[in-house]
């Protein structure tokens, strides 16, 4: 049994992942540990975002531990949110403002591409793994669907005909590239 924490406030990520994972795998959120503080994102870049909380994790408790960061790039936009992408209407961490400002942003664009870019630092006995899955889409012009997490109801996947915040959690994990294949 690999006991591993993921070094992730919400918990509806947590849920998800833990569906993904083998029985081979215990999964611990933050919570369960006792950490409370947000823990620091200060990097420029998604991939030291994710690398920064793993260690922050790993360095604090002494755990296995994987973190994520995903970042929004929309081309109408150089590539915006991005690394900003849980900040991008302000620190609250808004989900409802941040699709309210993406979709401002976007109003009179007729190209409206985007790719979701997550990187995932899985520190695992003493070693740390690096991880990369992008899924290219648009952004709809309107929220649709009630599942998911962040900008799930603007984002349409390539080929799906609908947004990720209209899949079930098994229609998204044929789309993104699930941690049961990192971890065997």
């Amino acid at each position: 049994m690999i006991k591993l924490v993921f070094a992730t406030a919400n918990l509806n990520k947590v849920k998800e992942i833990d569906k993904l994972l083998p029985e081979s795998v215990q999964l611990t959120s933050l919570k369960e540990l006792g950490q409370k503080q947000d823990i620091p994102e200060t990097s420029k870049t998604i991939e030291g975002n994710a690398i920064q909380k793993a260690n922050f994790v790993t360095d604090k408790y002494s755990v296995n531990c994987f973190a994520d960061d995903t970042g929004l790039e929309i081309n109408a936009l150089k590539g915006k949110p991005g690394v900003n992408s849980a900040r991008y209407a302000g620190e609250e961490k808004d989900d409802e403002a941040n699709i309210k400002l993406v979709l401002k942003n976007l109003e009179d664009q007729s190209k409206r591409g985007a790719q979701f870019k997550t990187v995932i630092a899985l520190n695992l006995d003493g070693e740390q793994h690096l991880f990369f899955g992008v899924v290219k889409g648009t952004i709809r012009k309107q929220r649709i669907g009630n599942n998911g997490v962040g900008y799930d109801p603007i984002f349409e996947p390539e080929n799906c005909g609908k947004t990720f915040a209209q899949m079930t959690l098994e229609e998204k994990i044929n789309i993104r590239t699930g941690l049961v294949l990192l971890i065997k």
